[in-house]
């Protein structure tokens, strides 16, 4: 089986969604639609809130296919929407679709596809913490909204509740949950300071 393969109707969904999000995030972060830095924060939020949530469903996609699955991510159109009229309020709740996947998953394939995400965002985030030690202007924005956010990401999507990755981690390995989950937090903290 080829890896990441994707289909044209993947690639559109893929591509919604990350505008989606992209936008809702720039909203909350500019205070509006209309204000004058509104176009610096779209950039800053498609290259940290963007990247994060499109390498957490890349990952997810990579294990499923490594395992012999057909993987394919199909944005919620109705949560993407949701989460653009949240962002007039300033706040977002997002979840921009998911990866579906058919085949054989054994309980530790499903943790090993699930943990893929968040821990993907726990290298986004060392990354964006790296840049931060980069005395650029241009970076500052873009490396601590960076951190904060995939750390978010990976400490929210790791919640041991419903159909999120943390339940499915948390069913095959409390050592891998708690290391990546631990982990998680303290980038949030890093973030924060």
């Amino acid at each position: 089986m080829k890896f990441f393969k994707f289909s044209s109707v993947e690639k559109q969904h893929l591509i919604r969604a990350w505008a989606a999000i992209s936008l809702a995030f720039a909203i909350v972060l500019a205070g509006g639609l209309f204000v004058k830095e509104f176009p610096d924060l779209l950039l800053v939020s498609a290259i940290t809130v963007g990247t994060g949530f499109l390498f957490h469903e890349l990952a997810h996609k990579y294990f499923a296919q490594r395992y012999g699955c057909w993987a394919e991510f199909r944005a919620d159109n109705n949560m993407l929407f949701l989460a653009i009229l949240m962002s007039f309020f300033g706040f977002v709740f997002a979840a921009p679709g998911a990866v579906m996947i058919q085949g054989t998953v054994t309980k530790k394939r499903n943790g090993v596809i699930s943990i893929a995400g968040p821990a993907t965002n726990i290298v986004l985030a060392a990354i964006f913490l790296g840049l931060k030690f980069i005395s650029n202007p241009i970076l500052a924005p873009i490396s601590r909204y960076g951190l904060l956010i995939n750390a978010w990401l990976a400490v929210f999507n790791l919640i041991p509740f419903g159909n999120i990755d943390g339940a499915k981690v948390l069913a095959w390995s409390k050592t891998a949950y708690f290391t990546v989950l631990s982990i998680g937090f303290v980038f949030l903290i890093i973030g924060f300071l």
